[in-house]
């Protein structure tokens, strides 16, 4: 035999050794790849009804929103409207307190009227009756 071909002895040994040393790395990466495709294929199968659900809940977010949007115009109108009433109240509040006052100064007035009224009828009474 000659050195060539113990040389590729050698070699062909060594590839033998190499091949039998990689065939587990083999195996493992395949399992792996059958593992992350059927990682995927969970992840695809329970994400998509998740997103479907998610998409569902924006819709009616958006929809709750723009109710929202709608109503807050009703909402400013009736804040507007209660601000006018409050207006108002306090207006009739200020005019009923001047009928009180004018009412009050007449009672008094008409106290005093009807008193000196009295006074004057018994002094001519007493005076006419005296003569």
């Amino acid at each position: 035999m000659t050195i060539s071909g113990i040389a590729l002895i050698v070699i062909a040994i060594a590839f033998l050794i190499l091949v039998l040393m990689l065939i587990p790395t083999i195996l493992t990466v395949k399992r792996t790849a059958t593992s992350i495709g059927s990682l995927s294929e969970m992840l695809r199968q329970e994400l998509k009804p998740t997103i479907q659900e998610m998409q569902a809940v924006l819709a009616e977010l958006k929809t709750v929103g723009g109710g929202v949007a709608e109503h807050t115009d009703d909402v400013r109108r009736l804040m507007s409207a209660l601000g006018e009433a409050g207006d108002n109240l306090h207006t009739i509040n200020r005019s009923v307190g001047a009928v009180t006052t004018v009412l009050t100064t007449t009672s008094a007035w008409a106290t005093g009227a009807k008193v000196a009224g009295k006074y004057i009828l018994e002094r001519y009474l007493k005076k006419r009756g005296g003569k």
